[in-house]
């Protein structure tokens, strides 16, 4: 007897996104397709074009990342910005295999880069499998590091730094916090954890629910935890810094905001990583988005639901930027 379980319905006008999507036919990720899935779908000349219409300037330095090797980090303020800003550190998604450092930045559009007193730093981690874990959290720490101790030549407070991430992103900002902890490293002023990839156990109840439907599925995640941790995956030797899931005390954590879908594989583990938060007398703010699927805000950002959730976190990062 199959173990995939009935998942909740999806907001109807989402729906039509996943139908259309559904008509092209089943997709299975394999490793060949990753080269092409971490290339950018626009010129680097076009995305500064852009942000320049928007105020805005972006420079790319190439700093020291784990075990002394050369990463990236995209530096994007506002244009004659001197600070110092609060300073939103992000990591992007892609399941540690794929996705780059500047793709998606429109989505930071109302929610954060509409603020003036903001700089927005994005890290080019090293991805899995040729990268598997340590590299990609340890880079995201790395950087991190980095921008801490660079922080008057960034024009940003030091004491401001908060973490962000979507997906994979979430986890390694989760995991990069931990570090931070842990480390006795950089004080974290907030994190915002977006469908937070935490748990590589592959025993929620949302991952049986959500087989074969809707965005990153059951099958994606199993794939992509094991890119990054090998036979490792779900086994007793990988650390809370590369899955999240498995700390058991989050003591230390800075505020923190986390959102996920009803209908999406990462959904019980988001709520489960917010009620440890609690536990250890964080200030944390959840939202599970009724009929979400994984993504949903990027891939449909017109849409009611997605506004909606735009907006809470649009309201949570203004309350955060006024303290």
């Amino acid at each position: 007897m199959s173990d995939v379980l009935p998942h909740p319905p999806f907001d109807p006008e989402l729906h039509v996104f996943l139908s259309a999507m559904q008509e092209r036919g089943p997709f299975t990720l394999t490793t060949e397709m990753l080269p092409h899935m971490r290339m950018l779908d626009t010129t680097e000349q076009a995305i500064d074009e852009r942000l320049q219409a928007r105020g805005l300037h972006r420079r790319t330095v190439t700093v020291p990342g784990y075990q002394g090797a050369p990463i990236n980090l995209a530096v994007i303020s506002r244009i004659g910005h001197t600070g110092p800003a609060t300073c939103f550190y992000t990591m992007h998604g892609g399941g540690m295999m794929f996705g780059h450092y500047l793709g998606n930045l429109d989505s930071y559009d109302e929610w954060l880069l509409s603020h003036d007193d903001v700089v927005l730093v994005s890290v080019d981690y090293r991805l899995a499998p040729e990268h598997p874990d340590p590299y990609p959290v340890e880079d995201c720490y790395a950087g991190l590091l980095w921008t801490a101790a660079h922080a008057e030549e960034l024009g940003i407070d030091p004491a401001r730094i908060v973490l962000t991430g979507q997906s994979a992103g979430g986890g390694l900002a989760a995991g990069t916090a931990l570090l931070a902890r842990d480390r006795q490293g950089p004080s974290l002023f907030g994190q915002i954890l977006i469908s937070p990839m935490l748990d590589d156990s592959d025993s929620t109840l949302s991952t049986r629910q959500i087989d074969g439907v809707g965005v990153a599925d059951r099958a994606m995640t199993r794939f992509a935890w094991t890119a990054y941790l090998g036979d490792r995956r779900g086994g007793d030797d990988v650390s809370r810094y590369a899955a999240p899931a498995r700390a058991t005390d989050l003591t230390g954590m800075p505020p923190t905001y986390l959102d996920c879908a009803s209908a999406e594989v990462f959904r019980d583990e988001t709520v489960a990583y917010a009620t440890r938060l609690w536990q250890a007398g964080i200030n944390a703010e959840l939202h599970v988005w009724p009929g979400g699927f994984h993504g949903f805000t990027g891939m449909m950002p017109r849409a009611a639901l997605s506004r909606t959730a735009t907006a809470a976190l649009t309201t949570w990062t203004s309350r955060l930027l006024a303290t």
